[in-house]
């Protein structure tokens, strides 16, 4: 790359909060062949080219593993060049400067890593000529309009500051991280418009957007200078329909702007919020609702997977678990879009895998993520619990580390690709050989830190947890969480291992072996709902059957309610339908009081919450400190509706042959899932008629057609049965 000739350039004197402007002024005489710009920074970034702003990537060079990998992005400017030409580089804290990052100093307040930019120019001229314009003390730097701007804090404003440029300051830093641009762009998507407007019983002035979503406002308006518009996100209500702000914790979340004399337009350049609400703290004379809009943010991928059913609340339930996945697949998969948090856990991310490759493509997404995951592993193999890792946080336990197996896994089943497991082979043997050396019993995986069934409801009443933490964990054996997913991710090497030409006959005898001391450990002593589910998925019981027999009496006893967390849920459905359970797992689906998928339906979510009582029964909230109301984990259950109730199955990986086995219920009248594949578009759908059930199956390759128990081997085409 061009930019390894630059230098890395600051502004002589930034503040850790200040968000500098980097100039360059340069002229083109020449008639131009191409022009070619390379930039990245310590933050994030905006480039300008007399007065244009330089492609569509928001909030570039975005999110990565950067003590060992900084994206750089590299732009066609040819149509924005002039003779006389002004080059602006504006770079804000991001990710990158976060104020809780390990790599930036903050943590000494004497100490912080200054924001720089470094970035490089070819202009080739028709005649053959070259000029190459690299950052250096050429440049200028000032203080920019942006006066402050963080990813939690929000982003305030002055548009009456003018700059006062001068000289910048060349700096000593490493380029050795640098790489090309990997990951798919974060781009505007979608724009909502305010649903109402309304006063509170405060008498604060709030604005609906209708759709709890990840992205910005933008507004355009008629001001004097100096007037201000002052701008508050929340994602919900009290019960009194006041503004509420607490589930943000410590993350501010506004945008604060001071207005220039006359027309302007402005949009947040270098944060993004996750909010449904905006409450107006202060606004020019005169400004209405109609002059702001929301823009939805994600990263780029192209939709592929559509449900849709009879049931409305079970179609506002499908909704939500779009727009989660949307709101929380912004560069790397984060849990929630608007506390002090947006991590990308690793537990969630496998969590959700499955549901994500239906829905979209997500091929590139996750191939910048995962090498990400790999840059992140430690020499010995342990798998931190978020990547990009941050050092205040812990290796991941089991279902949170065993990402590094999962998710490869996944991509291999819904696209075919055996890149995914090539790419990840060496950190997904690195991750089972770290086990051993830290657990406690010999074949299994004790001992050690987990989440275990993280949120799960099955505490008895009289337990009393040591610490408000275990209090989230659930009442399943860490130890049997662990070791469950130890064989799991075992069972991964050894069938990616397979496909790879490797030898696994020493994973095959290890995974006997874990499967005996499973069963000799744990085999009686399965109690929770989550237990059982892991047992069964993972094959890890003794007679499946009755054990799966004795999850659904369970489920029946404590009155048709799941106890599951975020472990034991992905798989809840699953289980019981593969062992003659549909029925429950009908009623679990279509439960609408807590717990349950349409709760949060009934209480108006549009999207996906972290907790199931996020909003309890009578309004009040389940918690301040850790109440994400857009939290895709438990939008896993969509994969269910896809591959057992409408029954669409890869026979072979990437669906290049299919099994279609639907799974219908009396109590939904209709039900249609649409897939999009590498060979074409799947679609199942089944429909209750009079006295007899309609199936609609179209397939773009061979399929294996399972209904009411009869086998139908179909070649492609359209079928009516």
């Amino acid at each position: 790359m061009l930019i390894q000739n630059a230098s890395w350039i600051t502004m002589n004197g930034a503040a850790s909060t200040t968000v500098p402007v980097f100039r360059r002024l340069f002229v083109c005489r020449k008639p131009i062949r191409s022009a070619v710009l390379e930039v990245t920074c310590d933050g994030v970034y905006d480039a300008v080219l007399n007065g244009r702003r330089v492609g569509e990537f928001i909030l570039a060079p975005g999110w990565t593993e950067y003590r060992k990998r900084l994206q750089v992005q590299s732009y066609d400017v040819k149509n924005l060049l002039k003779e006389n030409n002004t080059l602006e580089i504006t770079v804000a804290n991001g990710w990158y400067r976060r104020t809780n990052a390990p790599w930036t100093g903050t943590q000494n307040p004497d100490e912080f890593l200054p924001p720089m930019c470094i970035a490089a120019l070819r202009i080739a001229a028709e005649d053959g000529s070259e000029e190459t314009i690299l950052t250096d003390g050429v440049w200028e730097a000032s203080q920019s309009t942006v006066t402050m701007s963080g990813i939690f804090y929000g982003e305030d404003v002055d548009m009456t500051r003018e700059p006062v440029f001068a000289p910048a300051e060349v700096c000593d830093y490493p380029k050795s991280m640098l790489i090309p641009q990997e990951g798919p762009e974060v781009r505007e998507q979608e724009t909502v418009y305010p649903r109402t407007s309304f006063r509170t019983p405060r008498g604060e002035w709030v604005i609906d957007f209708g759709q709890n979503l990840t992205g910005y406002m933008v507004f355009d308006l008629e001001a004097r200078a100096g007037e201000k518009l002052y701008l508050s996100t929340a994602e919900v209500l009290d019960r009194d329909g006041n503004f509420y702000t607490g589930n943000y914790r410590s993350a501010r979340s506004k945008l604060q702007y001071i207005c220039k004399e006359g027309r302007q337009r402005y949009k947040p350049r270098f944060t993004f919020f996750g909010f449904r609400y905006l409450r107006v703290d202060e606004a020019p004379e005169g400004f209405t609702a109609a002059q702001i809009h929301a823009v939805v943010l994600h990263s780029e991928m192209k939709r592929t997977g559509w449900l849709e059913s009879s049931d409305p609340m079970l179609n506002q339930l499908f909704s939500n678990i779009v727009w989660s996945q949307k709101g929380n697949y912004l560069d790397i998969p984060t849990d929630c879009p608007q506390r002090d948090e947006r991590y990308g856990w690793t537990g969630d991310g496998q969590i959700f895998c499955r549901t994500a490759t239906l829905q979209y493509d997500v091929r590139q997404f996750f191939r910048k993520w995962l090498a990400d995951v790999r840059a992140a592993q430690h020499d010995d193999g342990w798998v931190p619990e978020v990547v990009p890792s941050l050092t205040a946080y812990k290796p991941g336990g089991g279902a949170w580390s065993d990402a590094v197996t999962i998710i490869p896994w996944q991509l291999y089943q819904t696209y075919g690709d055996l890149s995914f497991l090539a790419d990840m082979y060496d950190a997904m043997e690195k991750w089972i050989a770290y086990i051993p050396t830290v657990s406690t019993t010999e074949d299994l995986w004790t001992g050690c830190w987990t989440y275990g069934d993280w949120l799960a409801l099955d505490a008895p009443p009289d337990y009393v947890p040591a610490t408000i933490e275990l209090s989230k964990r659930g009442y399943s054996s860490d130890d049997l969480v662990c070791s469950a997913f130890y064989a799991n991710s075992v069972s991964i090497v050894i069938r990616a291992g397979r496909l790879l030409g490797k030898d696994v006959s020493a994973y095959e005898a290890l995974h006997t072996r874990i499967v005996r001391a499973y069963r000799a450990r744990f085999g009686s002593q399965l109690n929770t709902q989550t237990e059982k589910v892991l047992t069964l998925h993972f094959g890890l019981a003794e007679d499946p059957q009755a054990l799966a027999d004795a999850l659904a009496d369970q489920i029946r006893a404590c009155g048709m309610k799941l106890q599951t967390g975020l472990v034991g849920t992905p798989y809840l459905l699953h289980e019981l339908s593969r062992y003659g359970h549909t029925d429950v797992a009908w009623s679990l689906l279509l439960r609408r009081e807590y717990p349950g998928w349409l709760y949060s339906v009934s209480k108006g979510a549009t999207t996906v919450w972290e907790h199931w009582d996020g909003i309890k029964p009578d309004g009040t909230f389940w918690d301040d400190d850790m109440n994400s109301y857009n939290h895709y984990a438990y939008g896993s259950v969509a994969d269910w509706v896809f591959g057992v109730a409408c029954g669409i199955q890869p026979a072979e990986p990437g669906y290049a042959r299919v099994k279609i086995a639907p799974h219908p219920d009396p109590r939904l009248n209709s039900l249609s899932a649409v897939l999009d594949t590498a060979h074409g578009r799947i679609r199942s759908f089944w429909k209750y008629t009079e006295g007899s059930i309609r199936y609609e199956i179209d397939t773009p390759v061979p399929a294996e057609i399972v209904l009411g128990g009869e086998t139908h081997m179909v070649e492609k085409g359209r079928y009516l049965f």
